[in-house]
């Protein structure tokens, strides 16, 4: 009898933990995008540079537009991405993929907060 013939078929191996611990910072990621958004702009227009943004159009933030929608469409992207690779195949490529995602939620966030 062999160790591993003594483990109980139930218990996890690393790789499946990892895999899961993967898919579930991906999800997480996925669902948080929005409320990071709409927090971050929520706390910049409560700001007095927001408010005179939104009310006469002035101090508006000269962060570009372009820069934000690319940070949100790549943090998507890279989110359906790591949920989409298979769970057995290139596990540092897709942990790789999950870190980048959330690199690119957090900046995003950071992008609209430095606006105000």
């Amino acid at each position: 009898m062999t160790a591993s013939s003594r483990l109980p078929a139930a218990q996890l191996t690393h790789a499946q933990l990892s895999a899961r611990a993967l898919t579930i910072g991906s999800a997480a990621g996925l669902v948080l995008l929005l409320p990071t958004v709409v927090l971050a702009w929520i706390a910049v227009l409560a700001s007095e540079r927001g408010s005179r943004c939104l009310t006469y159009g002035e101090q508006c933030s000269r962060m570009p537009g372009d820069a934000l929608w690319a940070c949100f469409w790549a943090s998507a992207a890279l989110g359906v991405l790591a949920l989409a690779w298979p769970r057995a195949r290139w596990a540092p490529a897709r942990c790789a993929t999950v870190l980048l995602q959330w690199g690119a939620q957090l900046t995003l966030g950071a992008l609209i907060l430095a606006g105000a």
